[in-house]
């Protein structure tokens, strides 16, 4: 799959039978449905979170296309402050995150970070390539 950011290919990271689509060139993690909600472990955030991004926080319809079926996808609010801003498929409900939107949205929904899928992506996505010690 090549990243609907920068067009280059992505790259398949698979996390305790989670798939996540990485673009390397530009930090950009797609992930199918239900990819997002089996990284949180109570049941409870995954609804919280599902709510947010279905609570009617549509902003616009974006310019990327989706990877899977090519329709343009929406830009949603996954916070309640509306400043937090990622893309979605109407269609089947893919989520593209850029480069720190995954690790803000798992800090919303987790925010006692106990998670090891959570704690698993902080530590391979929370660096910048252009930042000290960064893996290049």
């Amino acid at each position: 799959m090549n990243c609907i950011a920068c067009k280059e290919p992505m790259v398949v990271l698979e996390l305790n039978q989670i798939e996540i689509d990485h673009c390397i060139s530009c930090g950009g993690i797609w992930l199918d449905s239900g990819e997002l909600e089996a990284m949180l472990e109570d049941p409870e955030e995954v609804k919280a979170m599902l709510a947010q991004f279905a609570a009617g926080c549509t902003v616009e319809l974006g310019k990327r296309k989706c990877p899977i079926c090519g329709k343009r996808m929406e830009i949603v609010a996954a916070n309640k402050e509306g400043n937090l801003l990622i893309d979605r498929c109407r269609s089947h409900h893919g989520i593209w995150f850029d480069r720190g939107e995954l690790n803000k949205v798992l800090d919303l929904f987790e925010p006692n970070h106990h998670s090891q899928i959570h704690n698993l992506l902080k530590g391979i996505f929370s660096k910048n390539p252009n930042e000290p010690g960064a893996h290049k």
